[in-house]
């Protein structure tokens, strides 16, 4: 955060000072948790259903806050008052990226990988210089302002996720953080249901490229035509990663390892190189391409490059986590989200990683799907089958259709079962598992993690599993 006194920041949220000296500056953070305020910060209250923030003013001023911004006064609490709270924290944001000439935005999106790719995009470039980027999938009208505000003047690369629940909301996204450099990844069916149909999610994600400044750049993946229609959708200069022909930065002759791990050599307008990933998954070429095609336009050299993408690892918990149970099993915990595209990608990854073993995959509910919901999930148990995974496990009846979809499929040679519950999956798994199996936890935010935490838990308990890990175990860190 750069220091901006109390009279900018109610100029730039077009709001009103009472009992707030003028003079005063915020020196530190923006937080909207008391318990995360630091001398200097500024607090934002929001009024919430459940829990108003309004109520933690006194005690976020006692830790050091310098005002709050508020949308009513509180009694000796110097405020900043505005009409929406959200909407003042966005054009906070605003203001303090456009005081940092020498910043440079990467904004990012997709139907699946956005966290993924964004943290790899995120290691490579802080290579490069100071780099700030949101934990987790920060994406939203909240944690992108609130990520733009820890940008301050040692800053050079400003990474931001941009998640959409419907037309519009990524170009006001780039509004609060207007990006010089925009990442396309992919478009897939997640949110199908809000959107109502692929085309709408092309036209949501391709408002990213529409707000780049003629000078600025956009990268699409080549692998996907509806990205790369994207390139007329912008008056930016067009780069493309994949293992298309056209593609500016390739992959080619990928192959994996014994755990699922992929090398391919990089092909470069400068040049190719060899690379290794740490990663786990078929998929993560392509995550590993976007991060390689941003590196490179802002100049990191190949031989540098190469190295960089060989060092990346997982940042964020719950996303193709490989880790290794004393018992010699190993779990893909990638239980933080789920749509039929990206677990789909999972299932492919668990066959990767399970050749020659035996295979389970816990599969949960797929949220967000609307009419389309009962042919996804039925989609993924047929795929599951036609993949050759040898136990499904799906858990909730709301995601009776994965089983349903993989008992369809006639020459099958695994069996499903659809269970109630995760505390039935984990008892289920706790009798059948042994040793070389590979399980795959995957959902939508419907606790399927508690799974992967109770095989984590049972590893614990029979010694320390270790995880598949570090990029200098040369594992999926």
């Amino acid at each position: 955060m750069i220091t901006l006194s109390l009279a900018e920041v109610a100029s730039a949220v077009d709001g009103r000072l009472a009992a707030a000296d003028p003079a005063a500056q915020v020196t530190a953070g923006v937080e909207f948790d008391s318990r995360m305020v630091t001398p200097g910060g500024l607090f934002v209250a929001f009024d919430g259903e459940k829990v108003d923030g309004h109520d933690y003013a006194a005690a976020a001023v006692d830790a050091g806050a310098v005002a709050v911004l508020g949308t009513r006064e509180m009694p000796g609490v110097p405020m900043i008052l505005v009409a929406d709270a959200l909407v003042a924290m966005g054009r906070l944001a605003r203001v303090v990226v456009d005081r940092l000439p020498g910043l440079t935005v990467i904004g990012l999106t997709g139907s699946s990988g956005k966290t993924t790719t964004k943290d790899l995009i995120a290691q490579v470039t802080a290579r490069l210089g100071e780099t700030v980027a949101p934990p987790g999938s920060f994406n939203n009208e909240l944690g992108h302002p609130y990520t733009a505000l820890q940008a301050g003047p040692t800053t050079r690369y400003l990474v931001m996720e941009k998640g959409a629940r419907g037309i519009g909301h990524v170009r006001y996204l780039c509004e609060v953080a207007p990006p010089r450099i925009s990442v396309v990844l992919n478009v897939g069916v997640s949110h199908i249901g809000e959107f109502g149909s692929q085309e709408n999610i092309a036209l949501a994600k391709g408002e990213l490229v529409e707000a780049l400044p003629a000078d600025g750049l956009a990268v699409l993946n080549a692998d996907d035509p509806l990205v790369d229609a994207m390139a007329t959708r912008t008056a930016a200069r067009v780069v493309r990663y994949g293992e298309a022909d056209h593609a500016d930065v390739r992959a080619v002759d990928v192959t994996l390892d014994e755990r699922g791990r992929p090398a391919y050599t990089l092909v470069t307008p400068e040049g190719s190189a060899p690379v290794r990933l740490g990663l786990t998954g078929r998929h993560q070429v392509s995550n590993s391409l976007a991060a390689a095609a941003v590196a490179r336009e802002l100049g990191m050299p190949l031989t540098e490059l190469a190295i960089a993408l060989g060092a990346l690892g997982l940042v964020s918990t719950r996303r193709m986590d490989v880790f290794e149970r004393t018992d010699g099993v190993t779990v893909i915990d990638d239980s933080y989200n789920a749509n039929p595209a990206s677990t789909a990608v999972a299932l492919r990854a668990l066959g990767g990683v399970g050749a020659g073993r035996r295979t389970v995959a816990v599969l949960g509910y797929m949220a967000e799907l609307g009419e389309f919901e009962a042919q996804g999930h039925a989609e993924v148990g047929r795929l599951a089958a036609e993949l050759g995974v040898d136990r499904l496990i799906v858990v909730g009846e709301a995601a009776a259709p994965i089983h349903h979809g993989a008992t369809s499929v006639g020459d099958w040679g695994g069996e499903s079962v659809l269970l109630t519950d995760q505390a039935a999956a984990v008892e289920v798994l706790r009798s059948e598992l042994r040793p070389g199996d590979v399980v795959l936890v995957k959902g939508s935010r419907y606790r399927t993690w508690e799974v992967a935490d109770a095989l984590r838990a049972d590893a614990a308990g029979n010694g320390a599993g270790t995880s598949a890990g570090t990029p200098a175990e040369g594992g999926a860190a």
